[in-house]
């Protein structure tokens, strides 16, 4: 299926960065039971909302904090590097697609970045090292340097918008690929677990490679059930 695609698109979910250190939600033990995300009117409403969130995506940074980029990572940015995959939506927000080399450009992060943090009032980007030096040095919730406005990372929780662009986007690359390939999703988070769907309708062949079963097992062409590293390291990446 690799060696006959002219487009083939990569939809990656937490289990392509397990390997790298970074916790996945579902599993047993896993950290994020601990620091679960807070809602996001929670949020936006209390002080003291703002104040946990802060302390529990700390909380999480200092887990993984050193990962790097894994050979699933790797598979893919060689992919899209030799100008056989266009794009990777991604609903992972550890930034580890743009570390392994892939262009910012051609990345669809449709839960966002947890890398840094935005002012949800005037949009200005501010960088975690600050964020976290002011919240930790004043005991209260960063606000904007600019405006005052309430700032947050820049993920999207529960309760909040998806990004418009980044869904268009994602569309957009679905509907133009020939092969999607589902890498470490369990498929079960909507809207992002349409685009599989989509890309079958539309044609496409359906890869799922993933620890577990997940819901579109029975609609795709292939399923893999086998660790994601050894699985696109064992796979012919032509080039």
């Amino acid at each position: 299926m690799l060696a006959a695609a002219d487009a083939i698109v990569a939809f990656t979910g937490a289990g392509i960065s397990t390997e790298c250190g970074v916790p996945d939600f579902r599993s047993p033990g896993s950290p994020w039971l601990k620091n679960q995300p807070i809602e996001f009117g929670e949020f936006l409403a209390s002080p003291t909302a703002r104040m946990e969130a802060w302390r529990r995506k700390f909380a999480m940074d200092d887990i993984y904090s050193g990962a790097q980029p894994g050979r699933g990572h790797q598979a893919l940015a060689r992919l899209v590097a030799q100008g056989r995959m266009p794009g990777v939506i991604t609903q992972n927000i550890d930034g580890l697609h743009q570390a392994s080399g892939v262009p910012s450009g051609q990345i669809v992060e449709l839960h966002g970045n947890g890398t840094y943090a935005t002012c949800l009032d005037c949009g200005l980007r501010h960088e975690l090292v600050e964020v976290r030096r002011r919240f930790e040095g004043s005991n209260q919730p960063p606000s904007c340097v600019s405006c005052d406005g309430v700032v947050k990372s820049a993920t999207i929780s529960f309760g909040q918008a998806m990004p418009e662009r980044a869904m268009l986007k994602a569309q957009a690359l679905t509907l133009a690929c020939d092969l999607f390939l589902v890498i470490g999703s369990s498929l079960v988070v909507q809207p992002a677990a349409s685009f599989p769907v989509l890309a079958r309708r539309n044609g496409a062949k359906l890869v799922i490679i993933n620890r577990d079963e997940t819901p579109l097992d029975t609609m795709a062409d292939l399923v893999v059930n086998d660790d994601i590293g050894d699985v696109l390291t064992r796979a012919s990446l032509p080039g």
